[in-house]
C-alpha cells in the first residue's frame, strides 16, 4: 500500500481527495497497489467532511511517518510551502504541486535535492490548470527542439478581455463581475498585473529551455491599461487582445515575457475565450501543437495533481522522473528590448495625412484614423526600435500592443 499526505485542504487539495478517492479503482489499477490517503494537513478542522478525520495540523506529524513516501503540496504561496516541501523531499519522500510560486522561485533548487535524495518533484498542475503542458514537454516532445511557447495562462484576465472584447464593457466593470463570480480575488493584482501569467511563462521557458529565469526580472505587463476603445479597435483590425506569456530564444539567449497581445484571427490562441487557456509551442519536428482546456478550477486543477500522485506512485521506487533544469546565468537571457515583432501604435494627432509617421516608421499597415487618433500596425522591428521612433515622432502616445 502507497500511503500519500495531502498539505492543504482548500480548493484544490480537498478537489484532490475528491478524485484520489471517487477515481480510487482507476487509480489503483494504474498504480498496480493501494491507494491510501493518510493525512491532509491544514490549520483548519472539517467536522462535516467526509476526510474531516484525516486532518492534522503538526507537520511534523507527515514529514517524520516513513509509511508516508508521496505528498501533494496545494498550500499556495511561498512560505510555508516551499520549506514544508523541502523538508519532504530531504526526508525522503516525493513532492507533486499545483503551486507555481514556488516552482517558479524555488524550482531549481527543489529539483536538485529531489535528485539527491532519490525521489521525485513533479508539477503539472502549476501551469494550465487541468491541461496537460509539463509532460508532453518533458516526455512527448523530449526530442523536438522547442522554438517558442505562447499562451493564455490566466482564465481571470482572459475572461475580462473576452467581456471586453463581445460586449464593449470596460476593465472595471468586467472585473466587478469577475470578482462576484470568484474568477477574481478580492485582490486581483497577481492576475490583472500579469505576475501569475509571469510565474507560469518562467516554468514553461525552464522546460523548454532547461534554464530557469526569475519571475522577478521579466518583463511583465498586465491588463490593467487596456480600454474599451483599444478592445474595438483590435476588433475592427481582425484582432483579438489576449494576454500572452511568451518565451522563445534571441540570438541563443532567452527570451521570456507576458504582455497584451494582439492575436489574429488565423492564430488558434484567437479563438480561446473565458476562462479558458490556451498553449501553442513551436517546435522543429512537430511544428506547431495547441494544448486547450481549463486553465483553473477545482477538479480540473486535482485531476492534473493526481495525475502527477498516478506517475510518482508507479514509478516508485523504480527512479526519478522530475524534469532537469539549472539557473540562467545573466548572460544567458535576452534583453527584452531585442524581441522584434510588430506593434499596433495609436497616436493623438490629428494629421491625417501622417506624413511625419510614415517618414518615422516606414511601412504603416491597417491604417485607422478617427476622433483625432491615429492608428496603425508597424512591420517587424525590436523593442528598442519601436520605443526610439515613438519618443521621436513627438505626437503624445496614447497605445501601444505587441502582435503576436
Amino acid at each position: 500500500m502507497i500511503h500519500v499526505a495531502l498539505l492543504g485542504f482548500g480548493v484544490v487539495g480537498s478537489g484532490t481527495a475528491e478524485v484520489l478517492t471517487q477515481n480510487k479503482a482507476i487509480i489503483e489499477k494504474k498504480v498496480g497497489r493501494p491507494v491510501n490517503i493518510k493525512y491532509i494537513l491544514d490549520l483548519r478542522d472539517f467536522p462535516d467532511s467526509p476526510f474531516g478525520g484525516l486532518v492534522v495540523h503538526d507537520f511534523n506529524t507527515i514529514v517524520n511517518d516513513p509509511e508516508v513516501s508521496v505528498v501533494a503540496e496545494m498550500m499556495g504561496g511561498s512560505h510555508p510551502a516551499y520549506d514544508f516541501t523541502l523538508a519532504c523531499l530531504k526526508a525522503g519522500k516525493s513532492v507533486v504541486t499545483s503551486n507555481k510560486e514556488v516552482v517558479a522561485n524555488f524550482g531549481t533548487e527543489l529539483l536538485a535535492v529531489a535528485r539527491e535524495n532519490g525521489v521525485s518533484y513533479l508539477f503539472e498542475a502549476s501551469v494550465g490548470g487541468g491541461i496537460p503542458i509539463i509532460r508532453p514537454l518533458r516526455e512527448d516532445l523530449a526530442s523536438n527542439n522547442v522554438t517558442a511557447i505562447s499562451g493564455i495562462l490566466n482564465g481571470t484576465t482572459n475572461y475580462i478581455l473576452t467581456r471586453m472584447d463581445t460586449e464593449g464593457a470596460s476593465f472595471d466593470e468586467v472585473l466587478k463581475d469577475a470578482q462576484r463570480l470568484g474568477y477574481a480575488e478580492a485582490n486581483p493584482a497577481a492576475d490583472v498585473e500579469g505576475l501569475d501569467a509571469a510565474r507560469k511563462t518562467v516554468i514553461l521557458a525552464a522546460m523548454a529551455f532547461g534554464k530557469r529565469i526569475d519571475p522577478n526580472t521579466i518583463l511583465c505587463e498586465g491588463i490593467t491599461k487596456i480600454t474599451t476603445a483599444d478592445s474595438e479597435l483590435a476588433k475592427e483590425m481582425g484582432y483579438a487582445i489576449k494576454l500572452i506569456g511568451y518565451t522563445t530564444r534571441v540570438e541563443g539567449k532567452i527570451l521570456a515575457m507576458v504582455s497584451p497581445r494582439l492575436v489574429p484571427l488565423g492564430n488558434p490562441i484567437h479563438g480561446v475565450n473565458g476562462v479558458f487557456n490556451g498553449i501553442l509551442v513551436t517546435a522543429d519536428m512537430v511544428g506547431q501543437v495547441m494544448f486547450y482546456g481549463p486553465g483553473a478550477g477545482k477538479l480540473p486543477t486535482a485531476s492534473a495533481v493526481a495525475g502527477d500522485l498516478i506517475d510518482v506512485m508507479a514509478h516508485t521506487p523504480a527512479g526519478i522522473i522530475s524534469p532537469v533544469w539549472v539557473d540562467a546565468e545573466p548572460a544567458e537571457i535576452a534583453d527584452p528590448d531585442t524581441h522584434v515583432c510588430r506593434h499596433l501604435v495609436v497616436f493623438d494627432t490629428s494629421d491625417e495625412s501622417a506624413g511625419h509617421l510614415k517618414t518615422v516608421f516606414g511601412g504603416l499597415n491597417a491604417v485607422h484614423y478617427t476622433e483625432g487618433r491615429f492608428s496603425f500596425i508597424t512591420e517587424e522591428m525590436s523593442e528598442g526600435e519601436v520605443k526610439a521612433k515613438i519618443a521621436s515622432v513627438g505626437y503624445p502616445l496614447v497605445t501601444r500592443i505587441r502582435v503576436l
